[in-house]
């Protein structure tokens, strides 16, 4: 694992020409980034160099990057960035049920990445600080139990992805009240551009698909409050 000052980045991406440039721009902030262009490389990379973040392209030859991200998460659960050339709401949704935690669709700025990164290891950082916090949180059928970051449906468990939890979490913080897109992508994902606006949409959608399509209500033209019953 990479020091607190150099975060270790596995990047796994078959496209050599976008690789060396992902790679260059990743050193360039300070990463300590590794490299596998298929899947099996992937996940030898992935035991061997035990990353802080893995960069995972979504089409690879031989395994998949679907495959390549259940796998990770299996052996050790890991911050997952996907990317993906397809951009099919389905696609995405598949890539945050394996446990994906982000997504970012070609063509992509490097300025993008490298601020879906930092959002990432924040995230991490942020959930190991409030992993000593003692609160369960219930609203309606859910409830959050934020020190072992598990969530119940009615008694049964929900397996959530790191950032699906911490969308639901900032949403049951205050029930009932409505969240601008803008604003979840700050509170949640840390940084704010209109153009991602799609990223909140696709991880309510998971939710929803997890939790039950009437626990997030969505305020058209505004943005989405978590239902208080």
């Amino acid at each position: 694992m990479g020091t607190p000052q150099q975060r270790r980045v596995l990047l796994v991406e078959d496209d050599q020409t976008i690789a060396k440039a992902v790679q260059l721009r990743l050193v360039a902030e300070g990463f300590d980034v590794r490299v596998a262009g298929d899947g099996e490389k992937a996940l030898a990379a992935y035991a061997k160099a035990e990353p802080d973040v893995v960069v995972l392209d979504r089409l690879l030859p031989g395994l998949d990057g679907l495959e390549v991200c259940r796998r990770m998460q299996a052996a050790r659960p890991v911050p997952v960035l996907m990317l993906t050339a397809l951009g099919e709401e389905t696609d995405v949704l598949v890539g945050l049920g394996v446990g994906a935690d982000d997504y970012i669709i070609k063509p992509f700025s490097m300025r993008e990445l490298v601020a879906r990164i930092h959002a990432l290891l924040r995230r991490v950082e942020r959930a190991s600080q409030l992993a000593h916090e003692d609160t369960v949180i219930r609203v309606g059928d859910v409830e959050i139990d934020t020190a072992e970051r598990r969530v119940f449906v009615r008694g049964i468990e929900a397996q959530l992805t790191r950032t699906e939890f911490d969308l639901l979490r900032t949403l049951a913080e205050r029930p009932g009240q409505v969240f601008e897109r803008e604003q979840l992508l700050s509170d949640v994902w840390g940084f704010s551009e209109a153009a991602a606006t799609r990223t909140v949409d696709s991880h309510v959608r998971a939710l929803r698909r997890k939790l039950g399509p009437d626990v997030v209500r969505t305020v058209h033209g505004v943005g989405y409050a978590l239902v208080r019953s």
